[in-house]
């Protein structure tokens, strides 16, 4: 017992021997906002103030030294209701820039606007997101860790150009952004989600005319590359003749109508080829009706084509088969 409260009092003593650091100081400061302060803090690149903080940083972007700057710039943020703040958060996008990190710019300035949407120069910032989602779209790689280039990414590309259009649809940049999420779609080869997109672009900027005839021309063109790839879904082919006829129903003077007609009597062949296809499916697993309405379709949509004539051949055998198979009329 005796040994334990002498054990007991030596940890005592050494508790209050040893140095204690008080509790920071919680200090406030007009601009600056409320901010923790250890005493005695010191460091070339550790400042006391927010303003003096991103003085530090600026100076060293000016100085090309972006490593450095962006720690500096980082470190403002240590005081996040400052005034300070936004323009810190703004350089550190500038930082990854010119550090060739775009893919972290991007989301640097994105959340500048996110955080700090009145404090932004919003038409700058999305500038600098379209040019780097631009980059990306032509091919650039999006990097490891910032830093290892490691694929490209159309989907991510995408998502970029669909952040800028979320926080302004109709800005200067609204247009040309949803345009863009059609092309990278396309560049994946998803051509139902490019469709999608360049029909909201025709729905949403239909008061934008040049914007509204170059969305619903890459629309159809885009429902036509995949139908060339469908074989058996013939209403791709349908619904990209429809967009077709209603682009050059809404711009009859737009110089792309006579293309619009070409890929039409394109898509109509395409059409009947598919239709065939089909009804020689219905032929084999014999079953006469089906196959006689999708000869018919072929004979319809392309009379004067080869298939039509090979349809009309076959209708006319399948009639006949069609009618010995039909069950006798009763008599009465």
């Amino acid at each position: 017992m005796r040994r334990s409260c002498v054990k007991l009092g030596l940890v005592l003593l050494l508790l209050v021997a040893l140095p204690y650091r008080a509790p920071a100081p919680l200090i406030y400061r007009p601009g600056e906002g409320w901010t923790y302060e250890m005493p005695g803090a010191k460091g070339a690149l550790r400042k006391q103030r927010a303003k003096d903080q991103l003085e530090l940083a600026q100076q060293l972007f000016d100085q090309k030294k972006y490593k450095i700057a962006l720690k500096a710039a980082k470190l403002v943020l240590r005081w996040p209701f400052s005034d300070y703040a936004p323009k810190a958060q703004y350089l550190i996008g500038r930082c990854y820039e010119m550090r060739k990190q775009d893919e972290y710019a991007f989301n640097a300035y994105q959340t500048l606007l996110d955080k700090y949407p009145k404090a932004a120069d919003v038409k700058d910032v999305q500038h600098r997101q379209f040019v780097i989602a631009v980059r990306f779209l032509h091919g650039q790689w999006f990097k490891l860790w910032g830093y290892i280039p490691f694929f490209p990414s159309m989907d991510k590309t995408a998502d970029m150009f669909a952040k800028i259009v979320s926080y302004g649809p109709y800005g200067d940049l609204g247009s040309a952004s949803q345009m863009n999420i059609g092309a990278a779609r396309e560049k994946e080869k998803d051509y139902p989600l490019a469709v999608k997109a360049y029909e909201l672009a025709a729905d949403r900027y239909s008061e934008q005319p040049v914007v509204a005839a170059e969305a619903l021309y890459k629309a159809a063109l885009a429902y036509y590359k995949q139908a060339r790839k469908a074989d058996y879904d013939q209403s791709v082919a349908g619904q990209s003749i429809s967009a077709f006829t209603d682009f050059m129903a809404l711009y009859p003077n737009d110089p792309r109508v006579a293309e619009a007609r070409r890929i039409i009597v394109q898509l109509k062949s395409v059409e009947a080829q598919g239709n065939f296809k089909v009804a020689q499916y219905y032929e084999k697993q014999k079953q006469w009706v089906g196959a006689l309405v999708y000869y018919n379709e072929v004979t319809t949509k392309t009379p004067s084509s080869p298939l039509a004539s090979e349809a009309r051949q076959r209708i006319a055998v399948l009639t006949k088969l069609s009618q010995r198979s039909a069950p006798p009329a009763s008599a009465h």
